[in-house]
């Protein structure tokens, strides 16, 4: 698979596959749904071929993605910047129990953060209520 700019694109066929498969889609029924290819479908998720933005556009809403936030992961433009809650919950992931870090770091970033903001939520609240 091409990189992108940043670098990220090796994971983008990875991401692509396991949200199929979380969505219950098979190669096929994906395939029929947006229009692309099983066979093109299956390239990029084995990281054999990187998607064009117009196929990112079509694939992008039968596995449940905005199609910015797919676009965002494959490179074609920068995620939005992070929120406050986002930046504090990034700087406690030093903080973090290192199974928690570990199992953490394997997710893409989108899930890190919300993570991480989910955790830092129930944090505070655990210190409200002291």
């Amino acid at each position: 698979m091409e990189r992108n700019k940043d670098g990220n694109s090796q994971n983008l066929g990875r991401i692509i596959k396991q949200q199929r498969l979380l969505s219950g889609l098979t190669l096929r029924k994906l395939a029929n749904s947006s229009g692309v290819s099983s066979s093109h479908i299956g390239r990029i998720e084995r990281g054999e071929r990187f998607p064009s933005a117009h196929v990112l556009r079509h694939i992008a809403r039968h596995l449940g993605f905005g199609e910015s936030e797919l676009f965002a992961l494959a490179g074609y433009f920068t995620p939005q910047p992070p929120t406050v809650a986002e930046r504090q919950a990034a700087d406690s992931f030093t903080q973090l129990d290192p199974i928690v870090a570990r199992a953490l770091s394997q997710e893409p970033i989108d899930i890190q953060r919300l993570a991480l903001v989910i955790l830092t939520l129930i944090k505070s609240i655990a210190k409200s209520k002291d």
